[in-house]
């Protein structure tokens, strides 16, 4: 989902963009993955306080014949690195996070992505949910936990448990819907798994060491 930011502030009132610093003791890195066109750098976009670092390329005819694009008809332009923005928990925490490239030939990158990673957001389109599984398993996979955000394009809506059942998922893997244009849809997403992984790191000796890729 890549149309407009819903509540960006206008150009005469947006405030001057944080600068990226040092002051932060945490800095906690977060994978947003998913299939291709479901929203993920539209959602780190949205919900960014610096500029987001975005490696997009405009699509032509030529990729048709790669990337199956017969369900993301309006997408012109796609990731073909990574995604990257930030946002400060609080004085001392920050998320950095980074969107990983959903068509299948990228797939290569999502190895290395994950290396310190503290969690991830699997962002869904629940019109194409199979795009979903090979996400979900590289994160089991890798023993990192993560919840399930299933973006709002508008179709549709689906029962929780319907969508629990199609992706198999772990009952105690949050699964939460949301509007990734949205910054405080994004938001919310984010703090659901933050508390999540509070949940998950309780009574651990340690949290895993960041790796930055």
């Amino acid at each position: 989902m890549d149309s407009a930011i819903s509540d960006a502030p206008t150009r005469a009132s947006a405030p001057a963009r944080t600068p990226l610093g040092a002051a932060a003791d945490n800095g906690l890195k977060i994978v947003v993955v998913g299939g291709f066109g479901v929203g993920k750098t539209t959602m780190v976009r949205s919900v960014s306080e610096i500029r987001p670092l975005n490696t997009e390329e405009t699509m032509t005819q030529a990729g048709e014949a790669v990337d199956d694009i017969s369900e993301v008809r309006g997408k012109s332009a796609t990731t073909v690195a990574f995604d990257f923005g930030r946002i400060s928990l609080d004085a001392r925490n920050v998320l950095y996070l980074f969107g990983a490239p959903g068509q299948e030939r990228f797939w290569f990158l999502w190895d290395r992505l994950f290396s310190g990673t503290l969690g991830a957001v699997v962002l869904v389109d629940t019109r194409r949910i199979d795009d979903s599984w090979y996400a979900i398993d590289r994160l089991e996979h890798h023993g990192t936990p993560f919840i399930v955000a299933c973006n709002d394009f508008g179709g549709p809506e689906h029962p929780p448990e319907a969508v629990r059942e199609a992706l198999d998922l772990d009952p105690r893997v949050p699964l939460v819907s949301c509007d990734a244009r949205s910054r405080e849809s994004s938001k919310q997403v984010l703090i659901t798994l933050v508390e999540h992984l509070q949940a998950h790191y309780a009574g651990s000796a340690a949290r895993p060491r960041q790796e930055f890729a």
